[in-house]
């Protein structure tokens, strides 16, 4: 009567409503609103006229009963009337009455137990029907509903002519049946079974899976929740404003297929009794009938609450991984250093998947009671209060499971600690491989990644050993329930039947899956909130804001007297700035900058000029706002273009990187180009412009890095522009190119420069200058006063105090003579020979050696004892079971009960020896696989080539080290575990069933045929999404690692949106495939159900059949018909668990397929032909002999033909135009690139027959790029102890580093980030002071004072002369001044030596090469 008067109340006060009036009913509309309405109103009027019936025969008819009834009639009544009347849409959309009938039917449920217990079959159909069509209906009135917020959100956009709605409402009912039966798989499954399948063949994303929507969606509740809460933020509570509602909805689906789920056994329990009373065929035929509908029933529930549950789980993972990439590009470097490397790559491998598994949990957490407690309800009505015996054993475990539950939360935490240290040190090593090669250092960073992984692992073994405990609890749990549940009834003296023992296993078998799930569902909400927790921490780190950029007033500046006559506004203010790199407020910080006061005019050229470390690098951050700022604030005004110190490489062509998303203008990039002095490069690259750049330019000498940088910024015309020491990494010609033809050039000289140098020409021509000295400013003023005062001592040159006008012209006219051919600088990509190697991806099923690898990596003892323990545990599991059957049908009362209990308690007995047996080997050999796996993977990365990680990006091995290494500790055990343990359930299943009942052997070998051709058309295609999955993963993970290096110069260039745009470009590739395998894993689960269903069904018909005694064989007794049932009752979600986790465990495996790829990547040679003497090389003699190299076969010869000499103890100098083979000297004599003509001796040896750790580890380098590892500085000079203290600090007095490491705080300091907290320059020094501390006989320094003030190089000169006296020294050094002083100078043009001597003999011949360098620099 309720639900009457609430459609009423509505009709009436919505019934004028105009907004979906008329609305047109399609045939979906049609069959829901009149047949169903009529179809319930024809149960309710029958059932009434039966009730009349009773009543006028004199039966006893309850006045509820009757009452009950009429109103259901005159609801479905009501609701077919409402349904003619105009105003439907407006009245079924309603949420009261959407959740007032949800509610009505919970209600019913006491009316629908009571009726269900009636033993008239006809009455429990009619009931059942009746529940059926009020739950459809109520999905139907939730269906319209949405679907009206919908159409109101995009009534905006509705076309003002409409199309033909009858042609769409048929459309839409074909694509609802397509989205009930997966039918829309089936393209995709066909493509799988004929070839292999590409991105091209994948599913279309909905457009509710689009990442753009998402990520708006969680972004702007994100927003509303921070400027509420700030740092205490919560990302929870965020994805609950964001998708609560829809997943609220689905908990109400969950509720109905959880219902559905009991009505099996009961029905199975009226089904028996039938069979034993031997009622009517007719009865018999109908419960048949019921238990193979509701099992279809139950299939298409199931697969549908779990495509909408997994839709939702895409929706959170592409919102929070996107939500995530846009904080990286949104906090500055002071923020992000709160959280090293790997932590923030962790948070985008690991944590976002445990926080999106939270949908997952808090469903099961209220379902899986419910269950439990409804199937207890279910075993009360059967055995009486004899289920407490087993309510007993489940509640002694609860506190067990939750102090397990505890430990294992704990230890995930620690283990999660654990493993951002080493993913963090993994990347550090990928990062910096060549430097760590060239110093021999594979063994000790090998050493601190498996401590490391030794930590991890003690964790991730707490964790497997207690889930091992927890498996034994779970599979124990139903066999100890039910043998205590029948031991306890039957010696309370009641005797078991077919229809109690089968009902009530049944109903244990139900139990099997909550009780199992439970603990884990416990287990995966813990790691979600740790890992939720991590996300909101860093999400909830504050972003730049506008407050540094206000106006300030504009007094007290140093160089207020550069103002012109026209009073110019400034472009940059600073105004008593002080800056920290601590991104805490504690008072006692470190301050980098202090008290700075400055303004740069608009269109000045500023000079930044200091020694090293004294805050140039600084002051560029504090304007870019990467800083923290205690004090003061800062003003720029317009666009601004940075070129960091280190330059930031893109992976992808030289023109991307140039232009940057920016529009292609022919005519400025031709320029641009030129002024940078690439032309010359781009005309000796195969594909030009077009030509790829590998991951942080590798395969780029370092001034091409510079220039290409420096290209990216004069491109973009920016109104400022901030350059940080981009000269030093060029020779000198180009410096002089650069400085007068960009710096001083068309292009920019109207624009605001600033730039960190200690290039004397650029300081010279300079409009002002800055002296930075400790984080102050030391001085500011013109080029012309600084000439004259005391200062200028810092920067002046060696080799010549100016340079002349004509000198200028000649040295730029040769420079020019090198233009860029004519060309279209508007074309299209080419094949290119120098390409990046594209991610290998295996074709087919996955190979038996992989499975062969695995279990190798476990050992065959393990394997051969899990699956031993794991026959016995499933056969004394039947062997219970058919024990129960013999029990019900050899006795009718309760004699002979105690030998029937003693056997039963053997049985569990086994069962319980056998499942702890399995549970702790499956442990034991998942965390062996771990171990052995990460050790033979990191092996063979570590002996790897340079070469390999050159065409490998670093992020694609990661992956191998973090995702894929993830799934082998994790996930592939558990999931192998799974499969074990259904394959056997399975096995034992269909010999029970065989055995219970012979008319499964007739359905048997069909049954067979239909699995395997079902497996046939699926594995393929599940391999092949698995592998694209994969494949679709790593450019997210390279993207961000390249986004986390590059943030600063993305935020400068103001491009957050250009690179957000293309990381949600891979999210959306990454969530069609996932999607596509996920449809098409539902795909095979609901034809597997429908065929579980058609067995049930079959063996129900079959009993029935044979139970009336006239066909000359039985089909069993009613032990056996029940024992049969109750197994035929799982099939339909053993069946589909089996083939899903069997397909499971192959994409698995691919994790391991894709580690054992690099497992077989080509080795350096570890071992040596010959045996070194301990204290070689002696004498330090190196000679080339006819050497030439190539990095690649398809490429030109880096060295060609070269040859020289150097004795013992000389000084050599390296000189040559960027690009000119300087460094492949280098990489040639520690064998980083193998040479393919001529041969190299030190000392008279050949060094191809010596070991490459050998030889490396007797060489001293200091690379071009410095390198500082995570750790205490004292180990970043001496990683393997064997200098004491005070020779360490004489070293780094000597290197001009120790009034600095005393100040940051000795020798102990922990240096992050690649030594963050030094300058660029202080780090060649300290990388220096590491090769003086080797004493080694042979020193290379390659570029080791670019970035460091020329006064301060030359000191450092003299310390390298007086302290490698007898040590043969290699230097590479684009300043001439640098090598002025050397024995031997060698020329290098394009890979060939053009020209050797003493550089003093070359100065005076004004015909030789080095006399033209000599006379372009005064550095």
């Amino acid at each position: 009567m309720i639900t009457i008067a609430v459609i009423l109340v509505i009709f009436i006060t919505k019934h004028n409503f105009r907004r979906h009036q008329g609305a047109r009913k399609g045939l979906v509309e049609v069959v829901f609103l009149y047949l169903l309405p009529a179809f319930g109103a024809c149960l309710s009027f029958t059932e009434t006229i039966i009730l009349a019936r009773k009543g006028a025969i004199g039966l006893i008819v309850r006045n509820h009963e009757f009452l009950f009834m009429c109103s259901q009639l005159v609801v479905w009544l009501v609701a077919m009337l409402v349904s003619f009347h105009k105003s439907w849409l407006n009245i079924f959309s309603n949420s009261i009455l959407s959740f007032w009938w949800i509610l009505k039917i919970l209600l019913e449920t006491p009316h629908f137990q009571y009726k269900f217990s009636s033993l008239e079959v006809m009455t429990c159909v009619m009931e059942v029907s009746s529940l059926t069509a009020g739950i459809v209906f109520a999905f139907f009135m939730f269906a319209v509903r949405a679907r009206t917020r919908i159409n109101v959100v995009s009534s905006i956009e509705d076309p003002l002519i409409q199309s033909n709605t009858e042609t769409d409402e048929n459309v839409n009912f074909w694509n609802v049946l397509s989205l009930l039966t997966f039918t829309f798989v089936n393209p995709i499954v066909n493509i799988g079974v004929t070839k292999q399948l590409d991105f091209q063949n994948l599913i279309q994303l909905p457009i509710e899976l689009k990442p753009a929507s998402c990520y708006d969606k969680l972004q702007n509740y994100w927003r509303v929740e921070y400027s509420a809460r700030s740092s205490d933020s919560s990302l929870f509570r965020v994805m609950y404003y964001s998708f609560g509602w829809p997943y609220l909805r689905l908990g109400l689906l969950k509720v109905v297929n959880d219902s559905v789920g009991f009505v099996g056994p009961m029905i199975l329990n009226k089904f028996i009794k039938c069979l034993q009373q031997g009622s009517g065929n007719v009865d018999g035929y109908v419960l048949a009938i019921m238990l193979g509908v509701t099992s279809v029933f139950k299939s298409f529930l199931d697969t549908q609450y779990s495509f909408r549950l997994a839709k939702l789980k895409l929706m959170l993972r592409a919102s929070v991984m996107t939500i995530v990439y846009r904080k990286c590009l949104s906090i500055n470097l002071a923020e992000q250093s709160k959280f090293s490397e790997g932590e923030i790559q962790t948070f985008m491998s690991v944590d976002v998947d445990r926080t999106i598994n939270l949908c997952n949990s808090l469903h099961d957490l209220w379902s899986l009671p419910l269950q439990i407690g409804v199937a207890l309800y279910l075993l009360y009505t059967q055995v009486s209060y004899a289920f407490v015996s087993g309510i007993a054993i489940t509640i002694l475990l609860i506190p067990v499971n939750k102090w397990i539950s505890t430990l294992i939360a704990r230890a995930t935490e620690c283990m999660m600690k654990q493993k951002d240290e080493r993913i963090r040190s993994a990347g550090e090593l990928l990062a910096h491989i060549r430097t760590v090669k060239m110093y021999s250092w594979e063994e000790l960073f090998t050493k601190r990644i498996v401590e490391r992984r030794k930590m991890e692992v003690k964790h991730l073994s707490t964790r497997k050993y207690l889930d091992a405990w927890c498996v034994y609890f779970w599979a124990t749990t139903p066999t100890l329930f039910s043998l205590f549940t029948f031991s306890l009834f039957a010696a309370t003296g009641h005797s078991l039947d077919a229809a109690t023992v089968f009902t009530c296993v049944a109903l244990f078998n139900t139990l099997i899956s909550p009780l199992n799930s439970f603990p884990w569902v416990i287990n995966g909400m813990i790691d979600a909130i740790i890992s939720s927790r991590r996300l909101s921490k860093y999400l909830a780190c504050p972003e730049n804001n506008g407050d540094l950029h206000s106006k300030a007033p504009q007094s007290n500046l140093i160089g207020r007297e550069l103002s012109d006559t026209n009073n110019r506004t400034s472009d940059i203010g600073l105004y008593d700035v002080s800056c920290t790199w601590s991104s805490t407020s504690a008072s006692s910080q470190c301050l980098v900058l202090n008290g700075i006061s400055l303004r740069f005019e608009k269109g000045i050229f500023v000079a930044v000029i200091g020694e090293v470390g004294s805050g140039k690098s600084s002051l560029i951050n504090s304007i870019l706002g990467e800083m923290r700022v205690t004090q003061g604030n800062i003003s720029s005004c317009g666009s601004i273009s940075y070129v960091p110190q280190v330059p930031w490489i893109l992976s992808g062509t030289l023109r991307d990187n140039i232009l940057l998303g920016e529009a292609l203008d022919a005519e400025r990039y031709r320029e641009v180009l030129q002024a940078c002095a690439l032309d010359v490069d781009l005309s000796n690259m195969i594909g030009g412009d077009l030509s790829l750049i590998r991951e942080k330019g590798v395969n780029l000498s370092g001034g091409q890095k510079a220039r290409l940088a420096l290209a990216r910024a004069v491109y973009h015309n920016s109104d400022i522009y901030l350059l940080d020491d981009i000269i030093s990494a060029v020779d000198s010609q180009v410096a002089l190119w650069i400085l007068n033809n960009t710096l001083l050039g068309s292009l920019m000289n109207q624009k605001t420069r600033v730039l960190c140098t200690h290039n004397f020409q650029a300081i010279s021509a300079a409009d002002m200058i800055v002296l930075m000295e400790k984080g102050t400013v030391k001085w500011a003023g013109t080029s012309t006063d600084f000439l004259s005062c005391q200062h200028s001592s810092i920067c002046k040159s060696n080799v010549s105090d100016n340079f002349s006008s004509n000198l200028v012209e000649k040295e730029s006219d040769e420079l020019e003579s090198s233009n860029l051919p004519e060309c279209d600088y508007g074309g299209t990509s080419q094949e290119l020979q120098e390409n990046v190697e594209e991610e290998s991806r295996k074709e087919g099923q996955v190979e038996f050696s992989v499975y062969k690898i695995y279990a190798l990596f476990a050992g065959f003892p393990i394997v051969i004892i899990i699956c031993v323990s794991a026959i016995l545990m499933q056969a004394s599991r039947n062997g219970n079971d058919l024990w129960l059957s013999y029990w019900v049908d050899t006795t009718s009362g309760t004699a002979k009960t105690g030998l029937y209990l003693v056997v039963l308690s053997l049985f569990g007995l086994v069962n319980s020896v056998f499942t702890l047996a399995r549970a702790f080997a499956f442990a034991y050999g998942g965390l062996r696989a771990a171990i052995e796996v990460h050790a033979g993977l990191l092996q063979n990365l570590i002996n790897a080539p340079v070469s390999f990680f050159e065409n490998n990006p670093s992020g694609r091995v990661l992956n191998r080290l973090s995702s894929d290494l993830y799934m082998v500790d994790d996930s592939l055990p558990f999931i192998l575990n799974i499969l074990l343990a259904n394959f056997f359930s399975l096995v034992g299943t269909a010999v029970v069933l065989s055995y219970a009942q012979v008319s499964f052997l007739i359905v048997l070998i069909p049954f067979w045929y239909i699995c395997n051709r079902l497996q046939f058309y699926y594995r393929p295609t599940s391999r092949e999404l698995r592998r694209l999955d994969s494949v679709a993963r790593s450019p997210i993970y390279s993207s961000f690692t390249e986004t986390l290096d590059g943030s600063a110069t993305i935020r400068a260039f103001m491009k957050e949106e250009l690179f957000m745009n293309r990381f949600i470009g891979s999210v959306s590739l990454y969530q069609q495939t996932s999607y596509s395998e996920l449809t098409a894993s539902l795909w095979l689960s609901l034809r597997l159900q429908l065929l579980a269903a058609f067995i049930i069904l079959f063996i129900s018909i079959m009993a029935v059949f044979g139970s009336n005694g006239s066909l000359p064989i039985s089909f069993g007794t009613p032990g056996l018909v029940g024992l049969a049932l109750s197994y035929a009752a799982p099939v339909v979600s053993l069946l589909s668990s089996f083939l899903t986790s069997f397909t499971e465990t192959e994409k698995e495996m691919i994790a391991v397929e894709r580690i054992a790829e690099y497992m077989d990547v080509p080795r350096e040679q570890t071992e040596g032909t010959v045996t070194i003497h301990p204290s070689w090389p002696k004498e330090g003699i190196i000679e080339f002999e006819c050497v030439s190299l190539r990095y690649k076969p398809t490429l030109p010869a880096a060295l060609n033909n070269v040859s020289f000499r150097i004795m013992g103890g000389m000084k050599v100098g390296i000189v040559g135009r960027t690009g000119a083979g300087k460094s492949s000297v280098l990489n040639a004599l520690f064998r980083l690139s193998p040479v393919f003509g001529g041969r190299i001796l030190v000392d008279g040896l050949d060094i191809s027959e010596v070991s490459v750790r050998h030889l490396r580890s007797r060489f001293a380098v200091v690379p071009q790029s410095p390198f500082l590892f995570e750790g205490s500085l004292r180990d970043n000079l001496d990683p393997f102890g064997l200098t004491c203290n005070t020779k360490i600090w004489e070293v780094l007095e000597k290197c001009h580093m120790k009034s600095a490491v005393e100040s940051a705080g000795g020798l102990d300091i922990y240096v992050k980030g690649s030594g963050i907290t030094f300058s660029v320059g202080q780090r060649q020094l300290l990388c220096l002071a590491r090769a003086i501390i080797k004493s080694s006989k042979i020193l290379c320094l390659d570029e080791c004072t670019a970035n460091v003030d020329t006064q301060t190089a030359l000191l450092l000169q003299n310390t390298i002369s007086e302290e490698c006296k007898d040590v043969t020294v290699l230097t590479i050094a684009h300043r001439i001044s640098t090598v002025l002083n050397m024995d031997c100078i060698l020329v290098l043009d394009h890979g060939t030596l053009v020209e050797q001597g003493n550089p003093l003999t070359l100065l005076k011949d004004e015909s030789s090469r080095f006399s033209s360098f000599a006379k372009a620099s005064t550095m």
